[in-house]
Formats: C-alpha cells, structure tokens, sequence
C-alpha cells in the first residue's frame, strides 16, 4: 500500500515528537515544521497528502499559512487546523481561510487519525476523475484518456500511472524513491523499470513536440513543468 504523506505545522516540541510517532505507527509518513517559513520551504519541496497546522506559530499566524497554500495551483492538499482555539468566530475564520477540518487540543490522538484518514481519501476521491492540464497536455483519469496539443496518445497502464503522478504533483519535484512507491508498493521492481518507462513515456509525449515537458532535475528526481 502506498505511503500517504504529511505535514505538521507545530512549534509545541513534544507534542509535534509524540504526534509524529504515533502517526508514523498507523503507516504515514511526517515530516514536521516549527514556523511558517519552514512549512512554505517543505511544501515547495514535496509533495503532501495532507496538512496539520497549529494557529499561533512564532512567525505569524496559521490562518495565514492556509490562505497562501489555498492559492497555489499545485497544492490542492486538505487541511485539518489543530489548536486551542475553540470559538465560534475561530473556526469560522478557520474555514473562511481554507481549512477542511478543525480539531480542539487537548484531543484524541485515534480520532485524529481517523480525521486524517477521512480528509486523505475524500481528498483523492474528489481529484481522481479531474480532467487535469498542464500546457497543452491534457490528461483524463476517469475515462484513462491523455492527449497533447489535439493528438490523442495511447499509454501503457503503469505509463498512464506515472504520468498522472507527476501531474498531479506539478511543478513538485518527485524523488526516484517516491515514484517507485507510487507505481509498486512495496514490490520491487525490475532493475531499470522506472528507467525504462520514463524513457518511453518521454518518447510519446514530449519527443514529438516542441516544448519538453518532463525534466529531470539533477541529483533530485524528475517533475513536469512548462518552465525550464
């Protein structure tokens, strides 16, 4: 099964440390961020399933984190606000800055996974028909269907796989190991798999067009952009 990852937002020390031990016991995968500065670095360098995010941080406030992440394109991730507020007003002006969620502190740390879990698959569910564009790349996954500039181009599954993938996460880089996990679990593929299909994927939908699509950044992984 793949790995579904997160981001905590939360200058609190010990709770962030048990946080992220018991969400990395129930299979998830945390990275953690004190401030907001550092939250905006990881989000410009990874890809997340999902955010949890504290209000008052020592660099401003979370509220403000979610309006940013709420406009830009490439981060269409849920948000599940965790804090100490419990007003009316303050989950009003939570929701009115994009959140999905809110959970009081002190909480329960099962429901919180089960929270997350729900905003994780609801998240994908509501993505997974999209039509998604990038240029004049158009990629269908409810009808299995992908064209550029006008010309429909016929993918192998795990192709078609791969690039929904990297769609879907641009412009984010995705690491090699990140992509094997996507593409097969915990399987292990055969040796120069992911090679192999990146190279013909390339071959079908970049080799015939001007503007190259699919880049490889150097030392890090491979993402899909129209900048060079």
């Amino acid at each position: 099964m793949s790995k579904h990852f997160i981001l905590m937002v939360e200058d609190h020390h010990e709770l962030a440390s048990t946080l992220c031990e018991f969400l990395e016991e129930h299979d998830f995968v945390v990275d953690h961020a004190r401030n907001l500065d550092a939250a905006r670095n990881l989000l410009k360098q990874r890809p997340y399933h999902m955010l949890l995010l504290d209000i008052n941080l020592p660099d401003g406030s979370g509220y403000d984190l979610c309006e940013w992440l709420r406009n830009q394109e490439s981060m269409d991730i849920p948000v599940l606000m965790l804090t100490a507020r419990d007003t009316l007003d303050d989950k009003l002006k939570g929701f009115k800055s994009g959140t999905d969620d809110y959970l009081v502190k002190p909480f329960d740390f099962n429901e919180l996974v089960m929270r997350v879990k729900a905003l994780i698959k609801r998240s994908l569910g509501e993505v997974s028909n999209r039509e998604l564009r990038i240029s004049d790349l158009v990629l269908d996954p409810g009808r299995q269907y992908v064209s550029r500039a006008g010309q429909a181009i016929e993918l192998p599954p795990i192709q078609f796989k791969l690039l929904k993938l990297l769609v879907r996460n641009a412009p984010n880089v995705l690491t090699k190991q990140e992509i094997m996990m996507e593409l097969w679990g915990d399987e292990e593929p055969e040796s120069d798999a992911l090679r192999s299909h990146i190279y013909n994927l390339r071959k079908m939908i970049d080799k015939p067009f001007e503007q190259k699509l699919i880049q490889t950044v150097s030392g890090v992984g491979l993402k899909i952009s129209t900048e060079t």
